[in-house]
């Protein structure tokens, strides 16, 4: 017989979540002693302490807390799946999924899949958070994402990665650059030429990693976590740049024509991936968004830019 139920996980995600009790009372819209009451229930059913409480600072949850939230996140969803499916006749998709996106990847795919996927599950919300890959990573592992569209790089064992499409790096030269006149480009023409990182995990390691491997030591004029920044950086014409997602437009934002050259050096692709927790069971949304994923990368050209029409 369960000794605990799923308003005392609700109340207990909620407050460890919002990091008070009367934040998770407002937003549930019960009384704070009803939360309270339920929480202190569920640790004395469970024989542990799941929150640390600390007067005028709210709570935060124990180290069994924790354990016990990624869990409850699960049950909880699932439950909400098991409800939807019982009052949604021929097996409709419906609800909400997080997802999580690496800050390169959002604002070149997102809006694109978002539609084409909303259009097709006409009940589907969409969450949408932006991050570094650890944010990413951290982010699936606590529940707030349930995937993350993100490369496929140094990942961990307890993350199921589905791939999606490999992804060619290509220099990135000011429009009247010298080498610009190449059809494609040779590393080692770059020796010697200022460099713009972009300097966010794990794709500054991979820049570098392509310049090493052929013999280049880069001379880093500028480096930034902002692809339109690198964008913007190589537009003025003070260095160049290695990436792999390209935007539809070869113009920067403040309006520089941006040449775009493929390497001709052997190179390792960029893999472009939607990861799980291991620990999360899939959800019929979450394997739809899964599949409509695989099709809609299907689409998109090998050069990390959304297919032309």
């Amino acid at each position: 017989m369960l000794r605990y139920s799923l308003r005392q996980l609700e109340y207990f995600k909620a407050a460890s979540e919002l990091g008070s009790v009367a934040a998770a009372a407002k937003a549930l819209n019960v009384s704070q002693p009803s939360i309270s009451t339920a929480i202190a229930k569920l640790e004395a059913q469970l024989g542990v302490q799941l929150l640390f409480r600390q007067h005028a600072q709210g709570v935060s949850p124990t180290p069994n807390g924790q354990r016990l939230l990624q869990d409850a996140r699960s049950l909880l969803q699932h439950a909400d799946e098991l409800q939807r499916q019982a009052a949604v006749a021929g097996g409709e998709i419906s609800g909400e999924l997080r997802l999580g996106s690496f800050v390169t990847l959002a604002p070149a795919f997102l809006p694109r899949l978002m539609t084409a996927f909303r259009a097709r599950y006409l009940d589907v919300r969409l969450s949408i958070g932006e991050g570094t890959q650890d944010d990413l990573l951290d982010g699936l592992a606590f529940g707030r994402f349930e995937l993350a569209l993100l490369y496929d790089v140094d990942l961990p064992e307890d993350v199921r990665v589905r791939a999606l499409i490999e992804t060619e790096p290509h220099v990135l030269l000011p429009a009247g650059h010298p080498l610009a006149c190449h059809d494609a480009i040779r590393l080692e023409w770059l020796r010697g030429e200022p460099m713009i990182l972009l300097d966010v995990p794990p794709s500054r390691s991979y820049f570098l990693g392509l310049l090493d491997a052929a013999g280049i030591s880069p001379e880093i004029a500028f480096s930034s976590p902002s692809l339109e920044l690198v964008r913007g950086l190589v537009g003025q014409g003070l260095g160049y740049s290695i990436l792999v997602t390209r935007p539809a437009g070869d113009m920067t934002y403040d309006g520089e024509a941006l040449a775009i050259r493929p390497i001709i050096d052997r190179t390792e692709p960029g893999r472009i991936a939607l990861a799980a927790s291991r620990q999360l069971r899939p959800t019929r949304l979450m394997t739809a968004f899964e599949e409509f994923c695989v099709g809609f990368f299907a689409g998109t050209a090998h050069d990390g830019a959304p297919a032309r029409q």
